[in-house]
């Protein structure tokens, strides 16, 4: 009987001790509220500062280099290489949205932070995902029948006014050449819409995926710069600048292919370029305030994660990969097919590995 009790009593003593290092370690782990924070601050402002120029560096060379195809033939969006290209950077932009940032958001709101109610009893993870990406074919959708609108009605209407100085200064001579020009217009007419049609819907996809990216590099960039550990900033600058170069490929080419005017592309080339930058900027400037376990925190960067991979997830395969692997041709090619599937897996797959260290 003493056994028996003495063994019952060891029992009870190992189940407290155990359920007592099991609650000490999650309020380690959680570290709610403004806990203080251990590291070295002014070494990791060094690879911070550091990080700031490889970076840009990075992003700028990734988004340039598809621009670049005026001045190298190989580069041009009609030619073979620049599919595989693309489609390397579809899928980067797809594993950045299921592997880097959805999971991160799921950590966000669902830490133990935060309060059980609501947060623990609704996935707003995937909620804010999804209402992200309704909201992403909205804007698409109407945008691109807007832009149609505006401008086949200017299109109609100088079109009129062109008919109506022609007769005025012709007479009579002019009806039989205006109906032969008609005619000739008429034919033309198809093809000069289908690829306005593609102008149009190239733009918004390109403006719609750099504000996705814009919301994310912000968040990761502020991440960074508000570290005070540099075994943490290390690896995060190298892993980051992959990210960019490769992201900015996938931007990069989007504005490519949308023709926009030498203003516009400068402008969008730039602000992707100096988005992370600024961002990490920023998070420097908060080190000594910011703590990412608190409750607000946790709740802005998880909605913000959300949203963005929402929108990345359905730029990629939607605008990125199903516009371009269902392009005639590409499958009237299966070379080319074969090519941009292995591009897309490769690509997909590169940025999956650095899930490692970012």
């Amino acid at each position: 009987m003493i056994n028996l009790l003495n063994h019952g009593h060891k029992i009870v003593i190992q189940y407290s001790v155990a359920l007592f290092c099991s609650w000490t370690k999650v309020s380690g782990d959680c570290q709610c509220g403004n806990g203080n924070k251990q590291g070295n601050n002014s070494e990791a402002l060094k690879y911070k500062l550091a990080a700031i120029a490889v970076i840009l560096t990075a992003g700028g060379l990734g988004v340039s280099l598809p621009l670049l195809g005026k001045k190298f033939a190989a580069l041009k969006p009609e030619n073979d290489l620049f599919f595989m290209i693309k489609a390397f950077a579809a899928g980067v932009i797809l594993a950045t949205g299921f592997i880097h940032i959805l999971p991160e958001a799921f950590r966000s709101l669902t830490s133990p932070c935060l309060d059980e109610n609501p947060w623990g009893k609704f996935p707003f993870t995937g909620f804010v995902a999804m209402m992200a990406s309704i909201g992403t074919l909205m804007i698409d959708t109407v945008a691109t029948t807007f832009y149609k609108k505006v401008h086949f009605s200017k299109t109609k209407q100088v079109s009129v006014d062109e008919e109506a100085a022609e007769d005025d200064h012709a007479g009579h001579v002019h009806i039989h050449t205006h109906a032969t020009h008609g005619h000739a217009h008429g034919a033309a007419a198809p093809s000069h819409d289908t690829s306005l049609s593609d102008l149009v819907r190239r733009r918004i996809i390109s403006q719609v995926l750099e504000l996705g990216i814009l919301v994310h590099s912000v968040i990761i960039g502020i991440s960074l710069g508000a570290s005070v550990s540099p075994g943490t900033v290390k690896p995060l600058v190298a892993a980051l600048s992959f990210h960019q170069f490769f992201e900015g490929m996938g931007l990069g080419g989007c504005i490519s292919q949308a023709k926009f005017k030498s203003f516009t592309t400068t402008v969008m080339t730039l602000f992707f370029s100096l988005t992370t930058p600024l961002g990490i900027g920023i998070g420097i400037g908060i080190s000594r305030v910011y703590n990412g376990n608190s409750t607000n925190a946790l709740i802005i960067e998880g909605i913000f994660n959300s949203a963005s991979s929402g929108i990345l997830i359905y730029m990629a395969l939607v605008d990125l990969l199903a516009a371009e692997f269902l392009n005639p041709k590409m499958q009237s090619n299966v070379r080319l097919q074969l090519g941009a599937h292995v591009s897309l897996l490769l690509g997909a797959g590169c940025m999956s590995f650095l899930a490692k260290w970012a």
